[in-house]
């Protein structure tokens, strides 16, 4: 495997689309350390919208919850959440498939997959 590249790689991230879900990226930064950045592929505000998912109620509460509300401009009396799994599971798939797809060593999987597959041969 090629290492250089793998921790080269932007780390992506698939969550709900609340006010805790998107602080996960400044945490996971800020208390890990080994990262510089991480980029949402799921669940975002245009994908809420582009989708049409339902809102479901928010955690009351969270301190994180009014900023949140003023930047996507949403009641800051009302807090909401959106769930990754509101999304069709094949859409779901397709779209984390499409996120990693550029980082995927095309010869390192095909040697895999023939791996796996001398290994069912010797099963069988």
């Amino acid at each position: 495997m090629n290492w250089n590249r793998t921790l080269a790689a932007p780390r992506r991230i698939v969550g709900d689309f609340d006010c805790s879900g998107e602080d996960i990226e400044r945490d996971w930064v800020e208390r890990k350390g080994c990262w510089s950045s991480v980029t949402r592929v799921l669940l975002t505000y245009e994908q809420v919208r582009a989708y049409g998912l339902p809102a479901t109620e928010g955690k009351s509460g969270d301190p994180r919850w009014p900023a949140f509300a003023r930047r996507y401009g949403f009641d800051p009396r009302r807090p909401v959440q959106w769930e990754v799994e509101a999304l069709e599971p094949a859409e779901l798939q397709r779209l984390v498939l499409a996120a990693v797809d550029p980082y995927i060593d095309r010869t390192v999987l095909a040697q895999q997959i023939a791996r796996e597959e001398e290994q069912r041969c010797a099963l069988a």
